[in-house]
């Protein structure tokens, strides 16, 4: 039972995954076409079925009129036991018809016999008459008010060696021999040919008709669409100026307006937003750039106190070390937001170099003394094109993020993924107690902060999101990730030769000057 319940279930759903995979200009052609067919076939078959149904009553009406006449004419003459010679002389003057149907007459002899004569008895025999037939018109009513006669008419169709025939038969009234009349319907069969034939044609006309009429429709409904398609995509580039024109006043023109507002919105609030993220920008590279000036002073005021600090009071000596370290936090907090702005206004730029990139990070380990809490898992020769101030950075802020954040020892791999021309792999890993899944999704996030119990911190929130976007202009990316056995993974995925990038850059770059 629940086979039997699926298996239509099944073709519906091949049915609308066809449809789905259909553009909108077939599947109006397709309805047009199923429609058109149906009616077509619909008309076409209650037309054909209508004149058959009036072409063979008509001729067998007629047939079975001028029989049951004939019979009494040429009946009515003959003794009630007519010779076999008389019989077929009667016979004979039935089938000189308008018809064109012969006759075959049964009626009781002298010897208590049967005579069967036929007009063509190479054609009719009393074998070609069904039992049914013979039955029927053999058997005697009774006569009330409601029959008239013991004897009725009978009429059959029958086919013979692929040729339909009518058979009728009827016992004259009063006593009489028995006849039965078989006519040809083939040429009747020949005009319904005819007739299915030109129905044919005009369900296939009506068809081509209803294509073009669907490809006239499609036309008319799916260009509207079409162009709102294309300014839609323009406007997902970014061309916020596109509009559509718009005409009448029907569904489609007003869905055409509703673009047109939405687009017009967009545009001011894309503007609105441009500036103020303008004005932002600005704002940050100026005060980042205002600040420096007093900002040197006070360092060199802060590394002479730091130099004195053996000579200073023991009550002042702990303030000063407290100015010194917020002096040099806000001087990295400065030149990380100068270094931002850049990322912002697109104004940074690759200086390409080889780089070894096993000595690489051994240099950057080494200048900020972390050798000790360092692991390096590094294949000598990897020599990849880069940028090396910016690949120190990302190293850096990688490093030294595991070191602040995770547990030592922090262990750094380099590898390289596929031949060359491939990429440069850099794995950091830390043995700390790992990134909780809801802070993964934010690690790169400007200002970021994962505890929020701990606004205040060493760092400025800042390097995660640099290292990232030293990656992505080298055309790279950073992932981060939990290990298995403990601890926090960042990947770093560098191309071994950025010089395509950083020539494409360039051309941009000379393209929009130009312009």
């Amino acid at each position: 039972m629940s086979a039997v319940s699926e298996e239509p279930g099944r073709t519906r759903g091949w049915a609308a995954g066809l449809l789905r995979w259909l553009s909108l200009r077939l599947r109006l052609m397709l309805v047009f076409g199923l429609v058109a067919l149906a009616a077509a076939v619909s008309a076409s078959g209650i037309a054909y079925w209508l004149n058959r149904d009036a072409v063979l009553t008509r001729t067998q009406d007629a047939a079975l009129d001028e029989f049951r006449k004939a019979l009494k004419e040429d009946t009515d003459p003959l003794p009630a036991l007519p010779t076999r010679s008389e019989l077929q002389d009667a016979a004979d003057r039935m089938s000189d018809n308008t018809q064109k149907y012969e006759v075959l007459l049964v009626s009781r002899t002298r010897g208590g016999g049967t005579s069967v004569v036929a007009s063509d008895e190479t054609l009719f025999t009393l074998k070609v008459v069904p039992a049914s037939l013979r039955h029927a018109v053999d058997e005697k009513r009774a006569v009330d008010s409601s029959n008239k006669a013991p004897y009725h008419l009978y009429w059959q169709r029958i086919t013979l060696d692929g040729t339909p025939y009518l058979v009728g038969g009827a016992k004259v009234n009063g006593g009489g021999p028995t006849g039965y009349l078989l006519k040809s319907l083939d040429s009747e069969r020949q005009d319904l040919n005819s007739l299915a034939w030109s129905l044919g044609i005009a369900t296939a006309l009506a068809l081509i008709g209803s294509a073009l009429l669907a490809q006239a429709a499609a036309a008319t409904v799916l260009r509207p669409v079409q162009r709102l398609g294309e300014a839609a995509h323009r406007l997902g580039e970014g061309q916020l100026d596109t509009r559509l024109q718009v005409s009448g006043s029907d569904e489609l023109a007003n869905l055409s307006r509703t673009f047109n507002r939405t687009a017009e919105r967009l545009e001011k609030r894309v503007a609105e937003l441009s500036a103020r993220e303008a004005s932002s920008r600005r704002f940050v590279a100026d005060m980042s750039h205002e600040l420096r000036t007093p900002l040197t002073a006070i360092t060199a005021v802060t590394e002479v106190l730091e130099e004195e600090a053996d000579s200073l009071d023991p009550m002042i000596a702990p303030a000063v070390q407290l100015v010194v370290s917020e002096t040099r936090r806000l001087n990295d907090l400065v030149e990380n937001l100068m270094e931002v702005t850049r990322f912002d206004a697109g104004t940074a730029r690759l200086v390409l170099d080889d780089v070894d990139v096993a000595d690489q990070v051994t240099a950057c380990i080494d200048a900020r003394a972390w050798l000790d809490a360092v692991e390096l898992d590094a294949e000598r020769g990897i020599v990849a094109r880069l940028d090396p101030r910016r690949l120190d950075v990302i190293l850096a802020n990688l490093i030294g993020n595991a070191l602040k954040h995770g547990g030592s020892p922090v262990r750094v791999s380099v590898r390289t993924d596929g031949d060359e021309g491939g990429e440069l792999l850099i794995r950091v890993r830390d043995h700390g107690p790992g990134i909780p899944e809801d802070v993964l999704p934010h690690v790169f996030d400007r200002f970021y902060k994962a505890s929020a119990s701990r606004p205040r911190s060493e760092g400025s929130g800042l390097g995660l999101s640099i290292a990232m976007e030293n990656a992505h202009i080298h055309g790279g990316d950073i992932s981060a990730a939990n290990s298995e056995e403990g601890g926090a993974v960042f990947t770093l995925r560098l191309p071994m030769d950025a010089s395509r990038l950083a020539s494409g850059e360039e051309e941009r770059k000379n393209e929009g000057g130009a312009r």
